[in-house]
């Protein structure tokens, strides 16, 4: 009996928001079970499309591997954007961008997975991606206009370098995602309350801008 290889029904209504579906399915595979243990059939099974038509869009695994890392940064990336922080005093502006940063890698698991998986394969698809280099290219120049909005304001003390900076907020948020497993069985779980959560930004916030402020 001769295979259906049909789309699933509504495909051709909306390619683009298809798509979208196939990478963020495929971003939560992908997250679950890395590159090598993801399987486009599950993939498939968590959208409203079929296996040949994520071939069709993405041609291979590799590829619908580097679209789903693409999008996990330009999630955060464009969150930046819209802080609008060019309209605010250098200080409060830091505070709110440490304060997205700590919630964004809290709330999207998904893309701290991503990025430790990435760091397994020695970031070679993070390498080989225009886009993301690109994105976190403006990520960094967007600091960089923030330190000296902030230098001149005599805010910030002389100096600061903008991917210091951004390791450290990374570094920050990061940590609080990517070991909560081995954190929370060594130590309790009283961080990952809510409350703990809260306490825990506001520290972020503060060590960030304890390094930053002239004194």
């Amino acid at each position: 009996m001769e295979k259906n290889t049909k789309p699933k029904s509504g495909w051709k209504q909306d390619p683009e928001r298809v798509k979208r579906d196939i990478i963020e399915a495929a971003m939560a595979e992908f997250a679950q079970n890395g590159l090598s243990g993801a399987k486009i059939d599950d993939i498939s099974a968590r959208t409203s499309t079929s296996k040949r038509m994520i071939y069709y869009y993405f041609e291979d695994k590799e590829t619908l591997y580097m679209r789903a890392l693409e999008a996990a940064y330009s999630k955060v990336r464009q969150g930046e954007e819209k802080l609008d922080l060019d309209v605010l005093p250098p200080v409060e502006a830091l505070e709110r961008l440490v304060s997205f940063t700590f919630d964004h890698h809290r709330k999207n698991t998904d893309f701290i997975r991503m990025v430790m998986i990435e760091n397994v394969h020695h970031a070679d698809y993070l390498n080989a991606s225009t886009v993301i280099r690109g994105l976190n290219k403006k990520a960094i120049a967007r600091l960089e206009t923030l330190i000296g909005r902030g230098e001149a304001s005599g805010d910030f003390r002389e100096g600061l370098d903008a991917t210091e900076l951004h390791w450290q907020i990374s570094a920050l948020s990061v940590f609080n995602v990517s070991n909560k497993p081995t954190f929370s069985s060594l130590f309790g779980k009283s961080l990952y309350t809510r409350e703990g959560q809260d306490r825990l930004r506001e520290r972020a916030v503060s060590m960030v801008l304890g390094d930053v402020l002239k004194r």
